[in-house]
């Protein structure tokens, strides 16, 4: 055997164990877990999911996993956190503030929608949330403050179009927010029901377009003057 294919074949010497990966690159784990949770969350919901099930779809232990998220239920918070935090960075990347008013509130629309009818997953862990009374939203307070920039993006076009005049005043950002929300969650969330129901595929490419062409007059009818 060569010197060099001996050394390769060694064993790492006593007292000096191999570094563990997640030494290495802890956000790296962190991330592995997260995405592996949020699939089992989905599945199963909070009630259902294991946590040596999440452990098994990563590439590290269970061990692991109670050392960066404490216990099954602030993973499942971290999860949140992460989602809330995706959409609203996408949210501020659209810069609306640049916009004209209806220009920014109806790229607000859109992007809504669209950001539901692409990420089910969202939306399903939403739905799992409001079966739990939404408590691990209200323990989060990294949520809370996230949240607080879509209301105040909304405010601040809105606020511009009443000032314009191609708004009508009275009208409160939240409420907007909710009504861009609701087009959008129903369409992701009530889909095998309507199919079911109806025979009416919701996720069909041109039943979407379409969707998404009235969500974004619905939002802004709701706005202009004279309504």
């Amino acid at each position: 055997m060569s010197k060099s294919a001996s050394a390769t074949a060694s064993p790492p010497a006593r007292g000096k164990p191999r570094q563990s990966s997640w030494t290495q690159d802890p956000q790296g784990v962190r991330r592995n877990i997260l995405d592996a949770a949020r699939r089992e969350f989905v599945e199963n919901g909070l009630s259902g999911a294991r946590v040596d099930e999440i452990a098994a779809r990563t590439a590290t232990s269970k061990r692991m996993i109670y050392y960066y998220f404490g216990d099954k239920e602030g993973l499942y918070r971290a999860v949140l956190e992460e989602m809330y935090e995706r959409i609203r960075e996408l949210e501020r990347s659209l810069d609306l503030a640049s916009l004209p008013p209806v220009e920014a509130i109806r790229l607000l629309a859109g992007f809504t929608f669209d950001y539901h009818a692409q990420n089910a997953d969202f939306v399903r862990l939403v739905m799992v949330e409001n079966i739990h009374h939404a408590r691990h939203l209200a323990s989060s307070d990294r949520i809370a403050t996230l949240n607080l920039s879509a209301i105040d993006m909304i405010r601040e076009a809105y606020g511009r179009g009443v000032a314009m005049g191609l708004f009508r005043p009275g009208i409160e950002a939240i409420d907007i927010h909710l009504t861009m929300s609701a087009l959008a969650f129903y369409n992701v969330s009530n889909r095998a029901s309507i199919r079911q129901v109806f025979g009416h595929d919701m996720g069909a490419p041109d039943t979407i377009a379409r969707r998404r062409a009235m969500a974004i007059e619905a939002v802004l009818g709701m706005l202009r003057p004279g309504h």
